[in-house]
């Protein structure tokens, strides 16, 4: 069997092979009971890894093209003449995936200039290295059980008082600590919502939990985001044809745009929120790259509609899944027992590392110098987009975003193919759409600015 794989595409090699054998197979008839080449023999001629091989036989075994017969091998099944001939659909949530995947996959020489966390060389490995040996030595029970369905004591009454610093009045008894800001997305969409509701959602927003929402079969609303927070003129227009269930907002250093929520605009989201009967939730997972803190709709509402987000996952480590929910005391119990039926409980070493940093102070310490890292980044940034004549959408004054697009019209496809020319990959604009509409417009991930390759896109985009 020949197959075209391209080590430098954005497709995974996963992927790229099962679309391959899907050819190979329409192309030789998909005669059942023919033998596909083994796994060793065909990861050998291409010169890729076995668990690509494997992970793509195990796709064509799903979608009842390929049979496997144990210490045998892998046959063309006798249903693939049937289904072969059918196009592989499309969906929303595809959509989504597909633009990860090509993210999470690509190849370590590629620059990923859109991507959503920090370079492995800004994570400051001592400190952390430390932390987690300290628990490995004092806590059995941190390694080898599970933490308590709400989360440990001492690291809510940690983060009750992080919340205070912002203004933010919640006990620990309100906080739920999750793995990571996703899971506490997953978590309330669960519990508040049901087939067919409708939620509005930030445009552009966080295309993560677009999938979330199409997952659960919701009707997805967008609202422009400008460079204050939501468009409150495009918002009580759509009240007047939509009665959301909820609006998602992510307040400051927004994804992907950068911008903040001004408090004018907070008190008339709340203000609309009390009249037209929806509760928000309130994405702040970048909370610890703000200098000065600024207003958040938590701290104006009391948590009394708003549910509020945080995690340290962009800041600390993208493998030490660690967040938490503040919500309404009346919505903790319910909270738990979803999360107690979907994952039993978050990682308790994980919880442990976190805690043992905010208790000997280093990962204030971290934060202060990702504040000053990402500050200067994000100078350089505005400073390149704009001597190379690029429309950006807000100027930051900090986090890890600018919405950018190039000065000369380029269709999307366009763009991407000349990022891959530089050895860059990007996040597709339309993915930050929930009806992933084209557009020119990209994120840019100013931490990964300096590099020479990403100096080379933004000028021969110019």
């Amino acid at each position: 069997m020949k197959l075209k794989v391209n080590r430098d595409s954005p497709t995974p090699i996963a992927q790229q092979i099962e679309t391959g054998a899907r050819a190979w197979i329409a192309a030789h008839g998909a005669g059942g009971g023919r033998r596909l080449p083994s796994i060793r023999r065909l990861a050998a001629t291409h010169h890729i890894s076995r668990n690509a091989v494997i992970e793509a036989y195990e796709r064509l075994v799903a979608a009842g093209l390929v049979r496997s017969r144990p210490g045998s091998g892998f046959y063309i099944a006798d249903s693939a003449a049937a289904l072969i001939s059918q196009p592989v659909a499309t969906s929303g949530l595809e959509e989504v995936t597909n633009g990860l995947w090509g993210l999470f996959n690509a190849n370590e020489h590629t620059l990923k200039l859109g991507c959503g966390w920090l370079p492995s060389d800004w994570r400051e490995g001592d400190d952390l290295t430390h932390a987690i040996r300290q628990v490995a030595r004092k806590s059995r029970s941190g390694i080898f059980e599970y933490s308590t369905p709400q989360g440990p004591q001492d690291l809510r009454d940690l983060i009750q008082e992080r919340l205070r610093l912002l203004a933010i009045n919640a006990n620990a008894q309100q906080i739920v600590m999750t793995g990571g800001g996703s899971h506490s997305l997953d978590l309330l969409v669960r519990m508040l919502l049901e087939p067919g509701d409708v939620v509005f959602v930030e445009s552009p927003g966080y295309y993560n939990l677009f999938g979330l929402l199409h997952l659960q079969r919701i009707h997805v609303v967008g609202v422009p985001r400008l460079a204050d927070g939501p468009d409150i003129e495009r918002l009580e227009a759509l009240l007047a044809q939509f009665q959301p269930k909820l609006f998602y907002i992510n307040s400051v250093f927004h994804n992907p745009t950068g911008s903040t929520i001004t408090p004018a605009v907070a008190h008339r989201v709340l203000q609309l929120a009390q009249q037209h009967d929806f509760q928000i939730v309130e994405d702040d997972i970048c909370a610890d790259f703000q200098h000065a803190p600024t207003t958040r709709l938590a701290t104006l509402d009391g948590l009394n509609r708003v549910f509020y987000l945080g995690s340290f996952s962009k800041s600390l480590s993208s493998s030490l899944r660690v967040g938490f929910i503040a919500c309404p005391l009346s919505r903790v119990q319910r909270l738990v027992d979803i999360k107690m039926l979907t994952s039993i409980s978050a990682s308790r070493f994980a919880e442990q590392v976190v805690t043992t940093m905010l208790q000997n102070g280093s990962y204030r310490k971290l934060a202060e110098r990702l504040r000053g890292k990402l500050s200067y980044q994000m100078a350089l940034a505005l400073n390149m987009l704009k001597k190379a004549n690029w429309a950006i959408h807000t100027e930051p004054a900090g986090g890890m975003f600018v919405w950018a697009k190039p000065p000369v019209d380029m269709t999307p496809e366009a763009l991407t193919e000349l990022a891959e020319r530089c050895a860059v990959t990007l996040s597709p604009g339309h993915l930050f759409f929930a009806d992933h509409q084209p557009t020119p417009w990209i994120r840019i991930n100013v931490s990964y600015i300096q590099d020479p390759r990403a100096k080379e896109f933004i000028e021969l985009a110019s």
